[in-house]
């Protein structure tokens, strides 16, 4: 039995306004994989294939930081208090890492 502190234990992303904007990334880069599928069922040139996964990989990348980001806020907040015992407000701390995080890719 995992207890809260054990790094095995799982964690669900909780936020559903989160969760959305996930999803709805993934749905998109979903829809692109089935056009590049449906561009080399159809035999089109290999540089706009190649343009189209690059762009399906960037959006991968950025749902992967996304979610990074999203895990980060919530484990933190969940063991970090402020002086009145109040979660800490991540937000602006977060924000600056998913950017340099996305400066990354």
């Amino acid at each position: 039995m995992n207890s809260t502190n054990d790094p095995c234990t799982m964690t669900v992303l909780k936020d559903e306004a989160s969760r959305t904007d996930l999803l709805n990334r993934l749905r998109r880069a979903e829809g692109q994989l089935r056009g590049i599928q449906r561009m080399i069922e159809e035999g089109e040139d290999c540089m706009q294939i190649a343009q189209q996964i690059s762009a399906v990989r960037k959006a991968l990348d950025s749902a992967y930081v996304r979610m990074t980001v999203c895990f980060m806020e919530q484990e933190l907040s969940s063991k970090m208090r402020d002086a009145k015992g109040r979660p800490a407000d991540l937000g602006q701390l977060l924000g600056n890492v998913e950017v340099l995080l996305g400066k990354v890719r």
